[in-house]
């Protein structure tokens, strides 16, 4: 049942509209925290006012949170998706999702909106008239691309500065006396047949680059031919130069086609998203993406909300519509800021039918989404894939071993938890098994806010009556790990007390400055009843994974951490630790005991006649085949054995035959 107070503020539903539109949720303080978009707005907003038993967790989180809805009127389905973009550029909402660049990607710029038009190396994308191709994955990668297309195209590189003082001084720089450039600054070249140069260099970047190389083929051959052989060595460096350039581009494709080339990888926490830009047959660009996973949506729609936000960006940066190519035959004039015709993803979007019917539009031509299934593209698919996994791992291994982040972290849970001071040593524990068979537990330790791998434990749960009780064997890994302490209530060193007679530290014999469980509230007050049984005092708290907060025992609200706090991520990553951990270890258990179990049953078979068997038959289906006087080939295994093993065979494959 909802609260009058989860009603108050509920508008009428006869107020509001069916049309298009784009809401935005406020809480108390009238911050927005949730923006989104809807082709019909009542159809959109009911949803959230029905029964919150009945929504996501993290909406209705989102719900409970909001104190009123607002919302604005558009024509089209699409002026919602641009202001919806707009607004949470602006507003960064909590509840919406964070996409973030995996890295600053470095682009090759061409200033054409100056009068003398420069080559530079730039990471800022926004400057109006400047051409941009890449980005590329290391700044050096530009440079010697800039070197080697200035020798076809000998633009000015240089900064404003430098060719303000060249232009006083009457004198070039460097580069234009080793005819590197052509030195506008002084007069060598007019503004017009400059910018043709960089003109040039634009459409070569763009994929144009056969008429440029039959051209300087052409000049060099009347050059040799005339034995003009400087003027033909010149041409030949620069074909030279050009050649080298295209080789830079790796061919993607044996047919020159324009594509923008998607996949996705992720796990509970984050997903990465890397996108290949190419054109005419080669790369042209690469570019990631990391998104954090707050909620349950699926991967479908994250890369579907991921493509809006890519072409919307687009869309703000060129006219992509008049820029877009309209056969194959103009593949050379197309940037990657335009939208190509063909969109290759590693999981087709929720979305993908509004995708194609809007960048079609914009582009002015059709545009098809495909998830290719064999050949070439899914070959190159499975490329951008192994990207994406890369950089998700880049991921993670930075903020995990970022020591400035770790010690954020550390102050950030200090002061949420209240804790005396900040926890250096923390231990996570989570319970895995299936249907409550094979049932173990992992503890994984951090310390200084970074994983101890050497400390982490696991423990086989025994002697339980209930067996999906998480909570008793909560208890019970709890009792058996603190058990080894040589004193719970004081705080012992980080490295743990010393043996006398190895000089190593002693297992188990130090205590955490936090404990955390994987669970809510019911999880942290069991195990902060075990705890206080036992009389350890360590604080301790849960992280629940659905909505990532976080509980104390006793208290009937959980501490909301932000989502992007590192203090959050460093309690996720401990979590997910734990969990990895757990389900390793359950599933070498559950593997030994299905190859193993029916022979653990048979009195008078222990570990190594048991190994025996396996390495004679190969299999237990192979011993359970065999007679009695085949299983005495085995060593070690008699005549009274033997039939002792084979009767214990038969009877429990007659049981799974009538079960």
């Amino acid at each position: 049942m909802m609260s009058e107070e989860y009603l108050a503020w509920r508008p009428p539903t006869r107020d509001i509209p069916t049309t298009p539109g784009v809401y935005r949720f406020l809480d108390a303080e009238g911050r927005v925290i949730y923006v989104g978009k809807a082709k019909n707005l009542r159809a959109r907003l009911t949803n959230y006012f029905q029964d919150p038993a009945l929504l996501h967790p993290r909406t209705a989180q989102m719900v409970a949170t909001a104190r009123s809805v607002q919302w604005t009127i558009v024509n089209t389905e699409i002026e919602a998706l641009t202001l919806e973009y707009q607004w949470i550029n602006q507003l960064s909402p909590r509840f919406n999702v964070i996409f973030r660049d995996d890295k600053s990607y470095p682009y090759l710029s061409v200033t054409m909106g100056e009068e003398f038009p420069r080559v530079a190396i730039s990471r800022d994308r926004k400057r109006k008239g400047t051409r941009y191709f890449g980005p590329y994955a290391k700044v050096w990668a530009i440079r010697e691309t800039i070197d080697l297309l200035i020798d076809a195209f000998p633009v000015r590189t240089c900064s404003a500065g430098v060719f303000r003082r060249a232009q006083a001084q009457g004198r070039p720089c460097l580069l234009g006396y080793i005819d590197r450039c052509s030195a506008p600054c002084v007069g060598r070249i007019s503004p017009e047949d400059h910018r043709k140069l960089a003109e040039d260099l634009c459409h070569f970047m763009e994929g144009n680059a056969q008429p440029f190389t039959r051209n300087l083929e052409q000049q060099m051959k009347v050059a040799a031919a005339a034995q003009n052989y400087e003027l033909a060595a010149k041409k030949r460096d620069q074909l030279t130069a050009l050649r080298k350039v295209q080789e830079r581009n790796q061919i993607a494709f044996e047919k020159p086609i324009d594509a923008d080339v998607f996949a996705l990888e992720g796990d509970e926490l984050d997903v990465a998203v890397h996108a290949f830009y190419v054109r005419g047959g080669r790369v042209r660009g690469t570019q990631g993406w990391v998104i954090e996973r707050v909620d349950e949506r699926t991967k479908e729609q994250l890369l579907g909300e991921l493509l809006e936000r890519v072409y919307l960006e687009r869309a703000e940066r060129h006219d992509t519509k008049k820029q877009a190519p309209t056969s194959i035959d103009d593949v050379a004039h197309t940037t990657i800021d335009a939208i190509p015709p063909l969109l290759l993803v590693s999981q087709m979007p929720t979305n993908h039918a509004f995708l194609e019917e809007w960048l079609s539009t914009v582009r002015g031509s059709t545009v098809k989404l495909n998830v290719p299934a064999r050949g070439e593209k899914a070959r190159f698919v499975e490329t951008v894939s192994d990207n994406a996994s890369h950089a998700l791992q880049v991921y993670r291994t930075k903020r995990a071993g970022d020591v400035t982040q770790r010690g954020v972290a550390l102050e950030e849970l200090q002061e949420a938890l209240g804790l005396e001071s900040a926890p250096l040593r923390i231990e996570c524990f989570d319970i895995s098994h299936t249907g409550g068979q094979h049932r173990v537990a992992s503890m994984v330790v951090f310390e200084d806010g970074a994983p101890r791998k050497d400390a982490y434990r696991t423990f086989n749960i025994v002697d339980e009556e209930e067996k999906n009780d998480d909570t008793a064997a909560m208890s019970q890994v709890l009792r058996r790990r603190f058990s080894h302490a040589e004193d719970s209530t004081v705080a012992q060193p980080v490295s743990g007390a010393i043996d006398a007679d190895t000089g190593r530290p002693r297992r188990f014999s130090y205590r955490p400055d936090l404990l955390v469980v994987d669970g809510g509230l019911p999880q942290v007050n069991a195990a902060a009843e075990t705890l206080r049984e036992i009389g350890v005092t360590v604080p301790v708290v849960g992280l629940a994974k659905r909505l990532e907060e976080v509980w104390i025992p006793n208290v009937p609200y959980p501490v909301i951490l932000p989502r992007s706090s590192a203090s959050l991520y460093l309690l996720q990553h401990l979590r997910d630790e734990s969990h990895r951990f757990a389900i390793r270890k359950h599933r070498a258990k559950r593997g030994k005991a299905q190859t193993r179990s029916a022979l653990d049953a048979i009195p008078g078979l222990g570990q190594t006649r048991q190994k025996d068997l396996l390495r004679t038959f190969g299999s237990l289906r192979a011993i359970r085949e065999a007679s009695v006087e085949q299983l005495q080939a085995a060593p070690g295994i008699g005549p009274s054995l033997a039939g002792t093993i084979h009767e214990a065979l038969s009877a429990a494959k007659k049981v799974e035959a009538s079960q």
